[in-house]
């Protein structure tokens, strides 16, 4: 049995041992549980990374948790991007506590130092200090340790767009940037401050992004990956840029599937309103995409402007500058490819409009030559035409005379207009 038949069989004993977890009683799905977690022990990390691969979010997010803590960086290393994103925005809670990370350099990696006390920090001799919806006092613990200002992140957002990038006299480099967050309920913009001081890298920010996540995958995972704290900032810069590029993606599916529905058939107004609120929702997020690599391009050109790089850190901003500048591209052709289809939609709401109104113009002409007759009908002058002959015969007469006239009417309009079609289409056939 070759690897492909393996991992195929390896995924139906998951989807079995995942569904019968779900249909049993509240006894079963814990020894269900235990029977799953025992086949993702025995099995290696490459295998466990195409079957997260292969699963759906929900049974995904299942296994993802029953997976020994010990493997999961190695099997985020193998995984594909997209996946690899959800599963590092979902591995922690939305909502967490306030805490300090603290990274120092061994070994060429990223080591990632607990921090406990005060005593614990100023231990420390980091090239990263991340802060995630800090206390007061866990600020001012770094404030005084290290002796740098730094941001409340609640006040990042009342900045003026000209003090987002700055020099301190004491040589404190600052800069303030937006990272896109992409959810599927919503998507916006977080400003995290950035501070480079000493050589340490200090960054401050309300809530956990899943860049960072990346960013300390990759470092603790590859050695040499970064050697300082600028290469930190520079490389959390390009995982934004991959960050955005990927959502990017999204927009380009979610358009694709969008327009397949647009071409293929009529569409009542409902699904034309549903349609619509998709679309602005695709615009929005494109928009925020634009603002946020031009932020980015904004905070590396002020670095570089700065003379703050080496050779090869400016290398590498150049190759981050030139990944923002095809992003452009795209984002400039998103907006105009959804433009478009606003544009269509609002043809097909139009033309559904036009069918209303023209059948409610045939009815009109139908019935008007049936209201003069009706007119006629209910005058005295009707009566005394129809002397000697009983009511009832004269007025089933008189309705079986207004259906033929209402149906030789229809009959006219429908004969007109097929005519007039034939004429177009003769006509564009000449030209052509």
């Amino acid at each position: 049995m070759n690897n492909n038949e393996n991992i195929q069989l390896h995924l139906s004993q998951v989807k079995t041992l995942i569904e019968c977890n779900q249909q049993t009683e509240s006894q079963e799905p814990t020894q269900n549980s235990i029977e799953l977690k025992n086949l993702l022990y025995q099995l290696a990390t490459g295998p466990i990374a195409r079957i997260l691969e292969e699963l759906s979010d929900d049974d995904r997010q299942i296994v993802w948790q029953l997976t020994p803590d010990s493997r999961k960086e190695e099997i985020l290393l193998e995984i594909e991007d997209s996946v690899r994103v959800e599963l590092l925005f979902e591995a922690e809670p939305r909502i967490e506590s306030t805490q300090i990370r603290v990274f120092d350099l061994f070994e060429g990696r990223l080591r990632q130092i607990p921090i406990e006390t005060r005593k614990d920090l100023a231990r420390a001799k980091p090239i990263w200090v991340d802060l995630v919806s800090p206390e007061e006092e866990q600020l001012n613990w770094a404030s005084e340790i290290f002796g740098v200002e730094l941001s409340d992140p609640q006040d990042l957002t009342d900045l003026e767009t000209s003090a987002r990038f700055y020099v301190e006299d004491n040589g404190e480099v600052h800069l303030h940037s937006d990272f896109l967050l992409d959810r599927e309920d919503e998507s916006r913009n977080v400003m995290v401050a950035f501070i480079l001081h000493n050589g340490t890298l200090f960054s401050v920010r309300n809530e956990e992004l899943p860049v960072f996540r990346l960013q300390r995958l990759r470092a603790r995972a590859q050695s040499g990956y970064v050697t300082e704290a600028k290469d930190v900032l520079l490389d959390l810069y390009a995982a934004d840029v991959e960050y955005s590029a990927n959502a990017l993606e999204d927009v380009y599916s979610e358009l694709e599937t969008v327009g397949k529905h647009v071409y293929g058939s009529d569409m009542t107004d409902e699904e034309s309103a549903k349609i619509l609120a998709s679309i602005a929702e695709e615009e929005d997020l494109n928009g925020r995409i634009r603002r946020n690599v031009l932020d980015t391009r904004r905070a590396l050109s002020f670095l570089m402007r700065g003379k703050f790089l080496s050779e090869t850190q400016h290398e590498d901003v150049r190759e981050i500058l030139r990944d923002i500048e095809s992003l452009d591209g795209h984002t400039a052709f998103l907006f105009n490819k959804i433009n478009f289809l606003m544009d269509a939609i609002v043809g097909f709401v139009n033309i559904n409009q036009n069918k209303v109104i023209k059948q409610l113009t045939i009815i009109s002409i139908i019935f008007m030559p049936l209201n003069f007759f009706a007119g006629v009908g209910g005058m005295s002058e009707f009566s005394m035409m129809t002397q000697g002959m009983p009511w009832h015969v004269s007025y089933f007469l008189f309705t079986v005379a207004m259906v033929l006239v209402g149906w030789i009417t229809y009959v006219c309009l429908r004969y007109f207009e097929k005519r007039k079609l034939k004429s177009n289409a003769a006509t564009i056939r000449k030209h052509i």
